[in-house]
C-alpha cells in the first residue's frame, strides 16, 4: 500500500502503525534531529567530535541551516534524551537538499569527496536531490522503519518532481584492506553508465577494485555490506568511481547515484509511481 503526501501544512509524507514520517518544521525539531545524529555517531559509533561538537552534544555543521530534515517521529511517545519534539519520540532521521538549494548556498555536502560537477553538467534539464545523515534510533532498526523512510523520501521526490537522487554511503571504518571484497563486488555489481560516472576527487581517491574480478566472493561481500547500501542497490543505484576515506566519521566512504528512470518497477506497486500525481499538492 502507498502512503501517500497527505498534509501541506504539518509537511507529514507518510504514517503506518504508530510512526509518522513527516519534514522538521522548527528549530527544536532540527536540534532533536542533530541530537539523535551524535548519539548515534559521536557516542554508539566511532566518529571523532571536535571539541564544539562535544560540547553542544549535536551532530552539526553549514549545510544543517539551508536542507530539509525528514523525521520518524513515534506517535505520542516520550523521551528524556533530547529526542523529544511536540508529536512524539524522534527515532529517525534524514538529511534532504534539493539541487535548487544547493545551488544558492553552498552546494552539495558531498561535493567535498566527489567531483559532481561533470555529472550535474551532463543533466541540465534533470533536478538533484542528496540524500545524507541517514539515523536511527537503536531499537527501531527494523525493516517497517527503513521502508517507512524510504516511503518519506519517495513522496518528497515525488512532491517536488525530483529525477535523481544521489548522497554518500558508507562502510564502518577506514580499513581499506578490510574491505577490499566487498568494495570490489560493489564496483563490479553496479556498472555504471558513463552518463551516470562520478568520480572521487584525485585528492581522496581510492581504488574500489583491489580484488580481481574473478576473486571477488559475492556471498561474502553482500553479509558484510551496511543495510543501507543494499537497499540502494535493491533499488537499482549506481556507484561512483573511488572510495573515500572520511577521518572523522570513521568511515569508508562511497557515493551512490540513484536515477528515478533506473528504480526497479516493481516498487512503484508499493510506493506509487513516480509519473503519479493524483492527490499530490500542486503548491
Amino acid at each position: 500500500m502507498s502512503y501517500m503526501l497527505l498534509d501541506t501544512r504539518t509537511m507529514i509524507l507518510a504514517q503506518r502503525n504508530g510512526l509518522t514520517v513527516r519534514l522538521a518544521l522548527t528549530p527544536d525539531d532540527v536540534k532533536a534531529a542533530q541530537r539523535l545524529r551524535y548519539r548515534v555517531f559521536y557516542e554508539e559509533l566511532s566518529a571523532e567530535p571536535c571539541e564544539a561538537l562535544r560540547t553542544s552534544r549535536l551532530d552539526q555543521d553549514r549545510f544543517d541551516g539551508f536542507c530539509d530534515h525528514l523525521l520518524v517521529v513515534q506517535d505520542n511517545a516520550t523521551a528524556d534524551d533530547g529526542t523529544h519534539v511536540r508529536d512524539g519520540r524522534l527515532v529517525g532521521t534524514y538529511r534532504l537538499v534539493r539541487q535548487d538549494v544547493a545551488t544558492l548556498h553552498d552546494g552539495f555536502y558531498s561535493q567535498r569527496e566527489f567531483d559532481l560537477g561533470p555529472l550535474l553538467q551532463r543533466h541540465p534539464g534533470l533536478k538533484f536531490l542528496e540524500l545524507g545523515r541517514s539515523c536511527v534510533a537503536e531499537g527501531f532498526r527494523d525493516k517497517p522503519v527503513a521502508e517507512l523512510l524510504w516511503q518519506g523520501i519517495w513522496n518528497y521526490v515525488r512532491f517536488h518532481k525530483l529525477n535523481v537522487m544521489l548522497g554518500c554511503a558508507s562502510l564502518p571504518g577506514t580499513d581499506v584492506d578490510k574491505h577490499a571484497n566487498a568494495l570490489a563486488f560493489l564496483a563490479q555489481s553496479a556498472q555504471t553508465p558513463d552518463e551516470w560516472k562520478v568520480k572521487a576527487l584525485p585528492q581522496h581517491r581510492i581504488d574500489m577494485k583491489r580484488v580481481a574480478t574473478s576473486d571477488i566472493d559475492h556471498r561474502a561481500a553482500l553479509r558484510c555490506l551496511p543495510t543501507l547500501v543494499k537497499a540502494y542497490m535493491r533499488l537499482g543505484c549506481y556507484f561512483g568511481d573511488g572510495a573515500v576515506i572520511d577521518r572523522q566519521f570513521n568511515t569508508t566512504d562511497i557515493l551512490i547515484v540513484l536515477p528515478v528512470s533506473a528504480i526497479n518497477p516493481r516498487y512503484f506497486m508499493h510506493y506509487g509511481a513516480p509519473v503519479t500525481d493524483h492527490h499530490l499538492p500542486t503548491s
